[in-house]
């Protein structure tokens, strides 16, 4: 059986950008990519903590501390600079390696890594 689990996340990110004329994605500091494993073009999950708003889109590599978290395209419509996002990835892996795999979680304060778990 394969199932689908946490493998990245970023708790509690302040949107810094909101770029309607981008063709779409969210743009992310690489330092707060890195801290977490997600790549550039990853597929990624984001939820707005001010609006309720849930949505896909895939990563951009932005400039590194730069605490840059900019929703382009469409996705701009559903945020506003300055709400809380958690931006999540999965992966998807047999039921044994889950049982032992830990996802990458970073609780960033002002977008910059501080603590990591």
């Amino acid at each position: 059986m394969i199932i689908e689990v946490l493998k990245s996340k970023l708790h509690c990110v302040k949107v810094t950008e909101a770029n309607l004329n981008y063709m779409g994605s969210i743009t992310i500091d690489r330092d707060l990519m890195d801290a977490v494993g997600i790549i550039p073009g990853e597929r990624v999950f984001i939820v707005d903590n001010n609006n309720g708003e849930r949505f896909d889109t895939y990563t951009i590599s932005g400039e590194r501390g730069s605490g840059c978290v900019c929703l382009n395209g469409a996705a701009a419509r559903k945020v506003q600079v300055g709400d809380t996002i958690i931006i999540m990835a999965y992966a998807r892996m047999t039921l044994e390696e889950a049982q032992e795999f830990k996802p990458l979680v970073a609780f960033p304060e002002n977008n910059h890594i501080v603590n990591k778990q």
